[in-house]
């Protein structure tokens, strides 16, 4: 699985993401290639949660 994959699956635009907070992108980037996406989660838990908020990704159906 590719990093914007997982973010589109969490609902966060990747493309807000990469734009909003480039460092944060590219380290999280580089360390979900070096680990299982399960276990990204389980570490960036309440984080994710935190650039869902900041960069979610729109609704196609609305």
């Amino acid at each position: 699985m590719e990093f914007s994959e997982y973010l589109i699956q969490k609902k966060i635009s990747p493309q807000l993401f990469r734009e909003g907070d480039p460092a944060r992108y590219r380290e999280w980037s580089d360390l979900f290639e070096t680990m299982h996406p399960e276990s990204f989660t389980a570490q960036k838990k309440f984080l994710v949660n935190e650039i869902r908020r900041r960069y979610h990704l729109p609704d196609p159906d609305r």
